[in-house]
């Protein structure tokens, strides 16, 4: 396949990061982004063009946009990877955050689709890559506002597929389970900031003895493993829809088969004997 132009958001560490380098290294003409620019220099001297991007920002969503079809005349792929994640019992999650959570990770790849969609309509090609997670398919306790802001990522991703088949682009989710990033110090931070009800000190009991999603944990993967898939999905002819990263991912997705009955009985055994 010949290498074409790549959009990368929030490639200021971990999956973000690995897969610029990974894009870069296969010969792509890679715009890695993120809100702060000093955070991605050293992808610059790895050959990528960089730039501020926020995606919560429409005016930068159009003015990267727009750079890169001066400069390169067509976006090949898109890949929605800045977001991040916050924990707690929805009681005790403000309005203001779980705001804050769907403005980074539903309606930043909501903007940069809809910028960069016209243009791959035109090439009759294209890929968006939308980074989900398992909790995108399978829910817990605690994860309310991170959960329903990555099950909104994949429902608008099935949506979307269907709606652009017609126009030879190709939408893929991937789903990664626990990667080796920071990613749990950021939830850590944002669950800390809200006000905890005494009624659930059993979950920030257990939320503070073990790491959320990421760190070095049994199953996790690096973020490379993750920006391989990312790459491979970019680069085939006929991707696959979904993309799950890792074994626990493959594995806890069969967890939507389970009855709900059955699957909330589980959680309070876990929630009993932790």
């Amino acid at each position: 396949m010949q290498p074409k132009t790549v959009l990368i958001t929030g490639c200021s560490s971990g999956i973000g990061r690995a897969t610029a380098l990974a894009f870069a290294d296969e010969g792509w003409t890679v715009y890695a982004t993120a809100r702060d620019p000093a955070d991605i220099e050293t992808l610059g001297e790895a050959g990528c063009k960089t730039d501020r991007l926020d995606v919560t920002d429409q005016d930068d969503i159009d003015r990267v946009v727009d750079r890169i079809l001066d400069e390169e005349g067509a976006i090949g792929c898109l890949v929605n990877n800045a977001g991040f994640g916050q924990f707690g019992p929805l009681e005790d999650v403000p309005v203001e955050q779980v705001e804050k959570q769907y403005e980074v990770n539903v309606y930043g790849p909501h903007r940069l689709i809809r910028a960069v969609l016209p243009h791959m309509r035109r090439e009759e090609d294209g890929t968006i890559i939308n980074v989900s997670s398992v909790a995108g398919r399978v829910a817990f306790p605690g994860g309310s506002t991170y959960c329903g802001s990555k099950f909104a990522l994949e429902a608008m991703s099935d949506s979307l597929r269907a709606e652009v088949d017609q126009f030879g682009i190709d939408v893929v989710v991937v789903e990664p389970g626990p990667v080796q990033t920071n990613f749990s110090d950021r939830a850590a931070d944002e669950t800390n900031g809200n006000d905890r009800s005494e009624a659930y000190d059993d979950f920030y009991s257990l939320f503070d003895d073990t790491e959320a999603i990421g760190g070095d944990g049994p199953g996790s993967v690096p973020p490379q493993r993750v920006a391989e898939d990312i790459l491979n999905a970019a680069s085939a002819t006929k991707p696959v829809a979904r993309v799950p990263v890792g074994t626990v991912a493959r594995v806890s997705v069969l967890a939507r088969f389970i009855p709900d009955t059955l699957r909330d009985q589980l959680w309070s055994l876990v929630r009993r004997f932790t």
